[in-house]
């Protein structure tokens, strides 16, 4: 007989099956450890995934054994879960929506340990709230990543817009821009090419837009794609499934200098927010339009 444990979570239990299941073989987490996480990370983390659709990325099996992305909300997932109606090329389907911190809870012990959220919201999905540029280096080189990440603020800084960062968790940095939804994807992703385009001719050494991993060489990728209807990205404060279980996590930037993209785990992140504030406590403040960003881009302003 498997066994199980209770959490009490905002007001719910979420019963944990199979606790004791190693999820990360090479440092022995188990799935109690990832659910643990969830819940003291759930307060911190809430807003930053609050009425967004969720993409699962699940391994039932650990991350040594490989896993599948499920956006579909299950069936047999509990009715207080929230979801939401989306339109697919698959037609319409209903996704997982973390509104309480017990989802997040909930979603651990499913083995969902990366679950990836929209730039939009549920109550308005055609209008993002949040654009991203995602640098993914092609080499290891934290010295020119780290340069093409600030050139990426401060350009966007330049041009009258607040871009917070965060660590990914994985192999770069991802900058955001938090936006008042006042256009639609197509919008934003053609402001967000411009810029990296831009960018790239600038600094044709250190970064491109070339999607084709054989014709980047050793410069950073500015991937600007995920600007667009049902692409998804890791959250402020989402494990990532790799060895050592990395989060997310925004920092400042006066932290880039010092803060790999894997730099901060389960355990080290909580230690972190128990001593310093989450950087992103009020990025919901920032939002803004574009307008006048795309003029000034457009006229050749916002320059170093």
């Amino acid at each position: 007989m498997s066994s199980r444990l209770g959490r009490r979570v905002g007001g719910r239990t979420v019963e944990v099956s199979r606790p004791e299941k190693v999820l990360f073989p090479a440092d022995g987490l188990t799935k109690a450890d990832l659910v643990d996480y969830s819940i003291a990370v759930g307060e911190t983390m809430l807003p930053h995934v609050r009425g967004r659709p969720v993409a699962m990325r699940r391994f039932p099996d650990g991350i040594g054994e490989g896993g599948f992305f499920e956006k579909k909300a299950p069936e047999h997932f509990p009715d207080w879960i929230d979801r939401v109606q989306v339109q697919t090329r698959e037609g319409s389907q209903r996704h997982v929506v973390c509104n309480e911190e017990a989802t997040l809870a909930y979603l651990a012990d499913q083995a969902c340990v990366e679950p990836h959220v929209w730039l939009s919201r549920e109550d308005d999905l055609d209008h993002p709230d949040q654009l991203i540029i995602d640098l993914d280096p092609s080499v290891e080189d934290l010295r020119r990543l780290r340069a093409a990440t600030r050139a990426v603020g401060n350009r966007l800084e330049n041009l009258g817009l607040t871009p917070f960062v965060k660590t990914t968790g994985s192999r770069g940095y991802h900058v955001h821009v938090q936006l008042d939804r006042g256009e639609d994807f197509d919008t934003v992703r053609e402001f967000a090419r411009s810029l990296a385009e831009t960018l790239a001719d600038e600094d044709p050494d250190l970064m491109t837009t070339k999607q084709r991993k054989d014709e980047r060489g050793d410069r950073v990728f500015l991937d600007y794609l995920r600007n667009a209807y049902g692409q998804n990205a890791i959250p402020a404060y989402g494990v990532r499934a790799r060895p050592g279980a990395p989060v997310a996590t925004p920092v400042d930037w006066s932290e880039v200098g010092q803060v790999a993209p894997d730099g901060y785990d389960m355990t080290s992140v909580l230690r972190r927010l128990s001593q310093k504030a989450d950087p992103w406590q009020g990025i919901a403040g920032h939002a803004c339009s574009l307008d006048a960003a795309r003029r000034n881009l457009a006229r050749g302003r916002g320059g170093e």
